[in-house]
């Protein structure tokens, strides 16, 4: 998979591990399954990062998955980091607890979300919906 943004597999990975990028979300982009939620929501925060959403479509459980996603609509959101705050699995569900932070026509925003993730039968994980948190 080619991100719309161009970045060498050797700089830092997008999604705040200190690995490159080729050793990280950049293994998940090119196909290989990510073995936890967290590891699955930090590939998908650094998919947002590169505008790859093929990859986000592709990890998106088909009963929720969007159509489409446009970044043209989202072009001026610039991502800023992502913290995980607590990450679980149990069986085939898991849990993410994340604030990602961004800024979007000079307001910088964070977004806390609890994502919900599921284990399906060809043993990948995919993100099924959040709650977000109040500010």
């Amino acid at each position: 998979m080619t991100p719309s943004k161009v970045l060498s597999a050797a700089l830092p990975c997008p999604c705040g591990n200190k690995l490159a990028y080729a050793d990280c979300c950049g293994a998940f982009h090119a196909g290989e399954a990510a073995p936890t939620p967290e590891k699955l929501m930090r590939s998908r925060y650094a998919a947002y990062v590169l505008q790859l959403a093929p990859y986000l479509l592709q990890t998106w459980a088909e009963a929720t998955r969007p159509a489409t996603l446009d970044f043209a609509e989202d072009g001026a959101v610039k991502w800023l980091g992502l913290e995980i705050k607590h990450a679980q699995a149990q069986g085939d569900d898991g849990l993410v607890e994340f604030v990602a932070r961004y800024k979007s026509g000079g307001r910088a925003t964070r977004m806390h979300e609890t994502s919900r993730f599921k284990r399906e039968p060809d043993g990948r994980w995919y993100y099924v919906d959040g709650d977000m948190h109040e500010k």
